[in-house]
């Protein structure tokens, strides 16, 4: 595999921050609530194991495009340019550069294997859960970046399937409508993050990097209606940023015809710290009466909810559809 084409002080970045590099521009990172599951015998988990099935520590989470987006959003944690003061083109992503996707399933998994090698000198770790965390049965393309800037995203969902992974969430910011219709293979779920319910509210927050990135954001939202895998609109949520106008936020619900909305709040974390403190964040209780006020407007109704994650689950079925 190629080494990574970042800029060395970005690589230095991510594996300060416990990111496993993974080829020319992918990596791997062990979750807070998959390190949480295995030292708790299962006991604490992620909402997605409360919400979907999926057991946390069964989880891996990668990002086949480091250091590569179309949006600087205010609320991210990851490091960019400006925050290191270095040249770096991270809305690109040359084609030529773009690695075999079997080559990264099998490079994640050795990443992710050494990245819980630890875990097993701890005698509050089930050896069965240990064993069963080296064999993950969940991909997560939502760590870092935007994944449908890698161009052989639809090819990983398939080689992921091909190495007995059960489901394949992909995470994105939807500013590559093409890119969605054109996946040659669907994942177990598709999100798409919708963090401003207009116009003005996406160029404070989102910062794109891209032209037309509101137009291009709603042209995936329609597009949302023609997969049959569930889908999702994740809202990130700042007060007095982008948590505002429930109204908003409904319209585009009811236009993408959304499996599930999945109001959250986002983390003063990392290099978000540099942008907004953890005095402005919004807590359960903040998150939860948007939710309500949410549901009122788009006729989604709130079937679950996770406090330790801050965040609520919406969705116009009775339930959540239980993957495992």
């Amino acid at each position: 595999m190629r080494k990574l084409s970042a800029p060395e002080e970005l690589r230095k970045v991510y594996r300060r921050q416990g990111y496993r590099l993974v080829g020319g521009h992918s990596a791997v990172k062990t979750c807070h609530w998959a390190r949480r599951s295995l030292s708790t015998g299962g006991r604490e988990h992620c909402y997605k194991q409360r919400f979907y099935g999926i057991p946390s520590h069964r989880c891996l989470q990668m990002t086949p495009s480091l250091g590569r987006c179309t949006q600087s959003c205010l609320f991210c944690w990851r490091a960019t340019p400006e925050n290191l003061g270095t040249t770096w083109d991270q809305s690109r992503f040359p084609a030529a550069e773009a690695e075999e996707p079997e080559a990264l399933v099998q490079g994640c998994l050795e990443a992710h294997r050494k990245a819980i090698s630890g875990f097993g000198g701890n005698p509050g770790v089930p050896d069965e859960m240990l064993r069963q965390a080296n064999q993950p049965l969940h991909a997560a393309i939502s760590l870092e970046g935007e994944p449908t800037l890698y161009p052989r995203l639809g090819e990983l969902v398939e080689a992921f399937y091909d190495n007995d992974f059960r489901s394949v969430f992909i995470v994105t910011n939807g500013l590559d409508p093409q890119a969605l219709s054109n996946l040659s293979s669907e994942p177990t779920q598709l999100y798409v993050s919708v963090s401003a319910p207009d116009e003005e509210t996406y160029r404070k927050t989102c910062r794109p990097l891209i032209p037309d990135g509101w137009n291009r954001l709603n042209e995936s939202l329609e597009l949302l209606r023609s997969f049959s895998c569930p889908t999702v609109l994740r809202h990130t949520l700042v007060p007095k940023l982008n948590m505002h106008n429930p109204g908003g936020y409904a319209k585009l619900a009811v236009a993408s015809n959304a499996t599930y909305v999945e109001p959250k709040a986002a983390m003063s974390v990392g290099y978000a710290r540099k942008r907004f403190g953890y005095d402005e964040m919004a807590w359960h209780k903040d998150i939860r009466a948007f939710a309500e006020e949410l549901s009122a407007e788009s006729g989604y109704t709130i079937i679950d909810e996770q406090p330790l994650s801050l965040i609520v689950l919406l969705s116009r079925l009775d339930k959540a559809i239980q993957l495992f």
